[in-house]
């Protein structure tokens, strides 16, 4: 490793940062071991420093590196500029983005009884993990609970499906259902076949809204916990819909209501 110009460079496949750079691009919970995240790409950086993140190491690539805005490097407590190869290897996305920051995972904030909450429930897709919390942040919720089960909040995909949603949430995520017995809100769950249409519910304000597993929906017991039973009008005659999609239409349909009131 080199230092230039405030930044570091590397040229060393075998650099411990690279090594830690692939495995927190492609290993979903290596973010829990390492206790780092990995941001890659210009979007999800500009979400970070627009929500005020303060990144430990901001990444780039040597191509990138003479044009990168001076905002970008001088956020981050250090630069480290790659070869474009090497970056390319830590990549796990088809078109490997030229930048990237790592940051220090945050730790666990404690759960708000009175918050607008979505809670996850065992639910294994990325992508849904990721568009849930994106919808979540459009609709006003501010915190999203994941049972252990649910797929790690902080993974690659995750965040790439979030779209930088996750800077502006309260996320808790590994807990038991018993946590949830701190929520003074009611519990809301989804469902296909019982309780009352969305369009013509009286929907409560604030509210924790449970979101169950792609394949067997919110489990028993936690369905037993919820004050009220939703389900989304499908005139069309599907059996059911993705639990990102169902998602996206209770907590607008929530987050309508509040702003009518």
């Amino acid at each position: 490793m080199t230092s230039e110009a405030g930044a570091s460079h590397i040229s060393s496949r075998d650099n411990p940062l690279l090594k830690d750079l692939r495995k927190l691009a492609q290993d979903p919970g290596a973010y829990r071991k390492l206790g780092r995240i990995w941001l890659e790409g210009d979007h999800l950086c500009r979400a970070a420093l627009a929500r005020g993140v303060k990144p430990a190491i901001a990444v780039f690539s040597e191509s990138f590196w003479p044009t990168a805005p001076a905002e970008w490097a001088s956020s981050a407590i250090k630069t480290v500029v790659v070869s474009d190869d090497l970056l390319r290897g830590v990549s796990g996305l088809e078109s490997p983005a030229p930048m990237g920051f790592v940051l220090e995972l945050p730790s666990r904030p404690e759960l708000l009884p009175n918050a607008s909450s979505v809670v996850l429930d065992r639910l294994q897709d990325a992508g849904n993990a990721g568009s849930i919390l994106r919808s979540a942040a459009a609709f006003g919720f501010t915190q999203v609970i994941a049972l252990k089960g649910t797929a790690a909040l902080w993974a690659p995909k995750v965040l790439r499906a979030g779209m930088g949603a996750h800077f502006g949430l309260r996320l808790i995520e590994g807990v038991d259902a018993e946590a949830l017995d701190a929520l003074k809100v009611p519990l809301v769950a989804t469902s296909s076949h019982r309780g009352e249409w969305l369009h013509k519910a009286d929907l409560p304000h604030p509210c924790a809204w449970l979101m169950g597993h792609e394949g067997q929906g919110v489990s028993p017991a936690l369905e037993a916990r919820a004050t009220r039973h939703i389900r989304i009008a499908q005139p069309g005659g599907e059996e059911s819909l993705n639990v990102a999609a169902a998602a996206a239409i209770c907590l607008h349909a929530s987050g309508a209501a509040l702003h009518r009131e």
